[in-house]
């Protein structure tokens, strides 16, 4: 109920980017024991969520041709330095880049079998940009659909590029 609660207060309340001791008064545990228990329940931690909250609005906002500017300060950032972060840390390009379609971007993908079925890895210098998964015949369409949200990107099958990156994220 705890976590429901934090979920849920997160989402009403990302503009304020609420920090983790803002967090935790809110439910009435200290910092830490909300860290472990989110973690635990969520999988992933409080500020992660946040973050993925945060980086959900901003992709809508640039999709509906905002600056980057505007969505900034609209996501209750401190400056652009700080979207930039978010999107090269969350999807391994910047926002302009992001804005842009994947203009100028080279993206690298592979299909690789896990726990989930077929899983297709995409990745941009080093980091990981994309992840689906797809039933046995269905990679077409999962590429498709990937492919559809940086159209102006240029694409390159290479498992043995993406495979470390599977690995890490199965085993």
């Amino acid at each position: 109920e705890t976590v429901k609660r934090t979920l849920a207060f997160i989402s009403e309340n990302w503009r304020e980017q609420p920090s983790l001791q803002e967090l935790g008064e809110q439910a009435g545990l200290s910092p830490e024991h909300l860290q472990r228990l989110f973690t635990r329940w969520a999988g992933l931690s409080p500020k992660a969520f946040l973050h993925a909250v945060t980086l959900d609005h901003a992709l809508s906002m640039l999709r509906e041709s905002a600056s980057i500017l505007d969505t900034t300060y609209e996501l209750g950032l401190s400056g652009p330095s700080r979207l930039h972060d978010l999107f090269v840390t969350h999807l391994g390009m910047s926002p302009g880049v992001y804005k842009a379609k994947g203009k100028g971007l080279s993206i690298t993908y592979g299909f690789h079998d896990c726990q989930f079925g077929r899983a297709l890895v995409m990745v941009t210098e080093n980091c990981l940009s994309g992840l689906a998964f797809a039933d046995e015949g269905e990679e077409d369409k999962a590429l498709a659909d990937m492919m559809a949200r940086w159209p102006e990107a240029a694409y390159v099958r290479n498992e043995a590029a993406t495979a470390a990156y599977a690995r890490r994220i199965f085993e």
